[in-house]
């Protein structure tokens, strides 16, 4: 009976361990993980952009235009402010083509990278409604 108690007492122990070091192997894989990934302009995506649907101008601005374009930093023009009105002079679609390639302070989609082109739109008409 003494053997048989050390048996299971030695089973339950060892799978309790390998338990545990598989929870911690994937504990550690999971904080080793990188948190972004660089893409450089005309190269192929190693992983696409999940889909998100489309999101309304205001949502995009709230969510990647608002850090400059809310305080005016690096020279943005601030959401419905004057400042908008010689880019908007020089028309909508060169506006939308500076904003989609990114133009002197301003990253291609002002780093939304998972933004398309017609939420980029709709962000820069939520920015300049009323201007």
């Amino acid at each position: 009976m003494n053997k048989l108690t050390v048996a299971v007492s030695l089973l339950l122990i060892t799978i309790g361990v390998h338990a545990s070091a598989t929870s911690d192997a994937d504990a550690i894989a999971k904080r080793i993980a990188p948190v972004g990934q660089v893409y450089v302009a005309g190269a192929t995506p190693a992983v696409a952009a999940a889909a998100t649907g489309p999101r309304s101008g205001e949502q995009v601005y709230q969510s990647a235009c608002f850090a400059c374009h809310g305080t005016g930093a690096l020279d943005a023009p601030k959401h419905q402010s004057a400042d908008w009105k010689p880019r908007l002079e020089q028309g909508f679609d060169v506006l939308l083509k500076h904003s989609i390639e990114g133009i002197r302070n301003m990253p291609a989609k002002g780093t939304c990278t998972t933004c398309s082109d017609d939420e980029i739109a709709a962000a820069i008409r939520f920015m300049t409604d009323g201007v």
